[in-house]
């Protein structure tokens, strides 16, 4: 079973990455900030596309956000496990979304995922979703979700403030997307492996393996 996995949003936390990006560069205090509740970041001042990528591109090649952004409680702790269980983790994410940053953006994203420990055997850096093979989509995009679905695949709403509108399969912490993924598992015949007695186990067991 593929499991295709989003990371801004689902496995990162880029809003409070962004959050301290947009305050630095709009010169106001970040706590004047709302929390964000809007895909389109319309609150914190972004007027358009343009104004956006402008700013996207200084929180990916000057400040490095896809490196040091916060990990969403729970992420790798349940990919491990769902590795562990017979599950395929895809990385999928939209992360070449301007030019002149590809570099960082790649890079970053590799280290960050050793960093925080979180498995996986693909990834993928697209923004046609549809477009990837996988049985079993988490997402948090609106228009994402949509799409996926609209093209025949199942994707769980990670839920975010921006996304309360989807409607569909849930999930509001990685707690909830175990559930799912493995009850799916089972509902599809597949058999859930246990991890062998005597193997490593938490996320930070690539770390620890190559420490002498």
């Amino acid at each position: 079973m593929i499991l295709g996995v989003d990371l801004d949003g689902v496995c990162g936390d880029f809003s409070a990455a962004f959050r301290e990006v947009v305050a630095e560069e709009t010169g106001v205090p970040v706590e004047t900030l709302p929390d964000r509740r809007q895909w389109d970041f319309a609150e914190w001042g972004i007027v358009d596309e343009e104004h956006f990528r402008r700013i996207h591109r200084t929180a990916v090649v000057e400040h490095r956000v896809f490196r040091t952004m916060p990990v969403i409680d729970g992420c790798a702790e349940v990919l491990w496990r769902l590795s562990d269980a017979g599950v395929w983790i895809r990385i999928i994410t939209h992360r070449l979304y301007v030019n002149w940053g590809h570099q960082e953006a790649v890079a970053d994203t590799v280290a960050w995922l050793d960093a925080n420990g979180i498995p996986y055997r693909d990834l993928c850096f697209l923004g046609a979703k549809p477009e990837v093979e996988a049985d079993l989509y988490v997402d948090d995009a609106p228009h994402n979700i949509e799409a996926l679905r609209a093209a025949g695949n199942d994707v769980i709403a990670f839920a975010q403030p921006y996304n309360a509108d989807v409607g569909g399969m849930r999930a509001n912490d990685w707690d909830e997307v175990e559930s799912i993924v493995l009850a799916r598992l089972l509902d599809g015949g597949h058999v859930v492996h246990q991890r062998l007695p005597g193997l490593d186990e938490g996320p930070d067991r690539l770390r620890r393996r190559r420490e002498p």
